[in-house]
């Protein structure tokens, strides 16, 4: 039994040595099978990220010109335009109806009763000026005092505002009219309406009235000024100002003050159709 057994065992051994397939615990693929059939169509997948912006393409034409749009708000007004040429003169109106004989007598009693009137006006009109407002006046012009302390410039530009000029005292009889109204308004010293208008070859100033006119028919410098009428600019004491004596001094243009303005009562129109200044109002002052 021993034999047998161990050739049993050989044979055994060679056949698997002589076999050319192993086993293996992997499956081999079978053959390609036929195609199937094609199945439904799926669902329809998710939206992908945006890719990126492609090249401009080419310029389209242009459209059709649309309506006209609706009319918008009105602009602000412009500017006044220059005065235009003078038209042509025109015909001449017709002849007008001839007129009757006046009532004189009736009428001159209505005009004397306005000529009262009037009259009441102008004296409740001078109380106005000269009570209420507290001007003083001569024939042509009225005097303001203005208790507002201002460097003489300033002083100067207000009276412009005004519709004047800073006070020029003239005449001997403005003078002391001025000199009067600083006076009863208890003070000592205002500014007025002379001023420094250029250098001598001496470095000195000289002086004009506020109108630019030249000092000529009238001064009243201070006996001490008298001796040394010109004062160096460089001093910043080259304004002008009234005492209440009547006299002028130098005084320093920064220095703050009170001052009188002048007004004229009435326009004078030259031929060129310019104007001068009117009368002014209580308003206006």
């Amino acid at each position: 039994m021993g034999l047998f057994e161990l050739f049993l065992f050989t044979a055994v051994v060679s056949y698997i040595s002589a076999s050319t397939e192993v086993c293996t615990n992997s499956l081999l693929p079978g053959a390609k099978g036929d195609q199937g059939e094609i199945g439904d169509g799926g669902d329809q997948g998710k939206l992908g990220k945006d890719g990126p912006s492609g090249l401009p393409g080419v310029p389209g034409e242009s459209g059709l010109k649309g309506e006209v749009g609706q009319a918008g708000k009105m602009g602000p007004t412009g500017d006044k335009g220059d005065k235009g040429d003078p038209g042509m003169e025109g015909p001449h109106g017709l002849k007008g109806k001839q007129g009757t004989t006046c009532d004189c007598g009736r009428y001159r009693k209505v005009v004397g009763q306005l000529d009262v009137n009037v009259g009441k006006l102008r004296n409740a009109v001078k109380f106005v000026k000269n009570v209420i407002l507290g001007l003083r006046e001569t024939e042509e012009r009225y005097y303001l005092l203005v208790k507002e302390p201002k460097k003489f410039r300033e002083a100067s530009m207000n009276c412009k505002l005004r519709g004047g000029l800073l006070a020029m005292p003239k005449t001997i009889n403005t003078n002391r009219l001025m000199a009067d109204y600083v006076s009863q308004a208890g003070l000592t010293r205002v500014y007025m309406g002379v001023q420094p208008q250029s250098m001598d070859t001496d470095g000195s100033s000289t002086y004009v009235f506020a109108d630019s006119s030249p000092l000529q028919s009238f001064v009243a410098w201070s006996q001490e000024i008298e001796l040394t009428p010109k004062v160096s600019p460089t001093t910043n004491s080259s304004c002008v100002e009234l005492l209440s004596t009547g006299a002028w001094a130098h005084v320093d243009c920064e220095a703050t003050m009170f001052f009188i303005c002048e007004f004229p009562k009435s326009s004078r129109r030259g031929g060129g159709g310019g104007g001068g200044r009117g009368t002014p109002t209580p308003a206006s002052l």
